[in-house]
């Protein structure tokens, strides 16, 4: 099980990220335009720097939903390979069978 500091300063990221992603994505678009003057496209860089680091999409960790654990972690599951394998164990997870041979 994860340390529960880091699932919830994961969580308070996923919902800066949330909060800010429009404002975010005005900036960058801004400062990617080649056509806009320099100045402008500085004045966004500034602003975008002003921004919390944490609303950043890049800072979020794929983390588990069962355990928190960070690695290991499938994305089309939510889940981390030691859950699946102790759920799928348990027969909790749809159309996964435990194998023995």
């Amino acid at each position: 099980m994860a340390k529960v500091s880091a699932v919830e300063k994961n969580k308070r990221r996923r919902k800066l990220a949330s909060q800010y992603s429009a404002k975010r994505s005005e900036l960058k678009a801004i400062v990617m335009d080649r056509s806009k003057p320099i100045e402008e496209r500085f004045k966004a860089t500034l602003k975008l720097a002003e921004l919390p680091r944490n609303s950043a999409k890049v800072r979020i960790r794929n983390r588990c939903e069962v355990s928190g654990r960070p690695r290991g972690y499938y994305r089309k599951l939510r889940m981390s390979r030691i859950a699946l394998r102790e759920l799928g164990s348990l027969g909790r997870v749809p159309g996964v069978v435990k194998s023995s041979w």
